[in-house]
């Protein structure tokens, strides 16, 4: 089984020519909100971390994931893995899709694909995701693809219009022999 290879799209590791995608996802002050980016990235850095990225969610505690639409090799949004906690077992997520590619599906077909990378092949026993409650396509998303809400943080995020709450959400392995 390919497990990064979906329908529609590829998960593939960062390469040098995403620099100038990575600078303009970044540097997108409008999504930083979502996010935990409070400042612009340079080229430099992002460059440098290109070339020093390893790809080894072990060692980096972060699996970052270029989403490529199979038909145009065109990327159109990143997934990332990070937090990762071998001891327990689980890792946070985040997704971001380009806004000129959003609302076609490829969120949630990048989801299912690195769910099935992650409790398959890796053997995570849980992903789980902070999303803004006013986040509602997001909200959608995760519900969508089987998280469960369980939790609320209270003011948790702070947006342009004041704080809002953040909703965690979990995902256990559903291949998992429990007990």
């Amino acid at each position: 089984m390919n497990y990064l290879t979906g329908k529609r799209i590829d998960l593939r590791a960062v390469e040098p020519e995403d620099l100038d995608l990575l600078y303009r996802w970044e540097n997108d002050s409008s999504l930083w909100q979502y996010g935990c980016t409070v400042a612009p990235f340079s080229r430099y850095l992002l460059k440098r971390y290109i070339e020093n990225y390893s790809a080894d969610i072990a060692r980096d505690n972060q699996l970052r994931l270029i989403m490529v639409e199979k038909e145009s090799h065109t990327p159109v949004g990143i997934l990332d893995c990070f937090d990762y906690d071998a001891a327990n077992s689980r890792a946070a997520i985040g997704l971001l899709v380009d806004p000129g590619h959003s609302r076609r599906g490829f969120g949630r077909e990048a989801l299912d694909t690195f769910m099935e990378y992650a409790f398959r092949f890796l053997h995570l026993h849980q992903l789980y995701v902070h999303i803004a409650a006013c986040n509602t396509a997001s909200v959608a998303l995760f519900r969508a693809c089987g998280f469960d809400e369980c939790g609320r943080l209270t003011h948790w995020v702070r947006l342009p219009q004041g704080y809002a709450d953040a909703l965690v959400f979990q995902k256990i392995n559903p291949y998992e022999k429990n007990g």
